[in-house]
Order: C-alpha cells, then sequence, then structure tokens
C-alpha cells in the first residue's frame, strides 16, 4: 500500500494495488474509489482531505511519516 498526500490540493491518494484501473467511482462527496478490470478498489482518493480525517492521522501525514516516497501512479 502507498500513500500520497498533496498539501496544495489537500487531497490523499491510498493504492492498494498496481493493478491497472479501469474506472472511478465518487461514492460520497469528495471520496473517489477506483476499481480495475475485476470491480475491486485498487484505490481510494478523498479530497478536501484536512476536513475529512482523524486530526492524529493529518498530524502522521504532515511530518511525513506515512507517505510513501514512491510517486503514486496517476488516475486516468
Amino acid at each position: 500500500m502507498r500513500f500520497h498526500y498533496d498539501k496544495k490540493k489537500d487531497a490523499l491518494y491510498m493504492r492498494f494495488s498496481e493493478k491497472p484501473y479501469r474506472e472511478s467511482d465518487e461514492v460520497d462527496k469528495g471520496v473517489i474509489f477506483d476499481y480495475d478490470q475485476g470491480g475491486n478498489v485498487i484505490g481510494i482518493e478523498i479530497l478536501d482531505a484536512s476536513k475529512k480525517i482523524a486530526p492524529s492521522f493529518r498530524s502522521r501525514l504532515s511530518r511525513r511519516s506515512l507517505v510513501s516516497p514512491a510517486r503514486v501512479t496517476a488516475r486516468k
């Protein structure tokens, strides 16, 4: 699993699988699931993340303790 937090966009992306992306679905306002060919969730994007995630998790993100140095593949 990889994490990427974009401070400028306040967006958190969590990637669970390296399978190719097929489609996305906004399951809640600002919460987008990415699916592979088989319909499995391979990633989740959270927009306005600082307003939606717990303060303790945000603190860890700001210290970059959870953010992987590897670049997450951009969604289509």
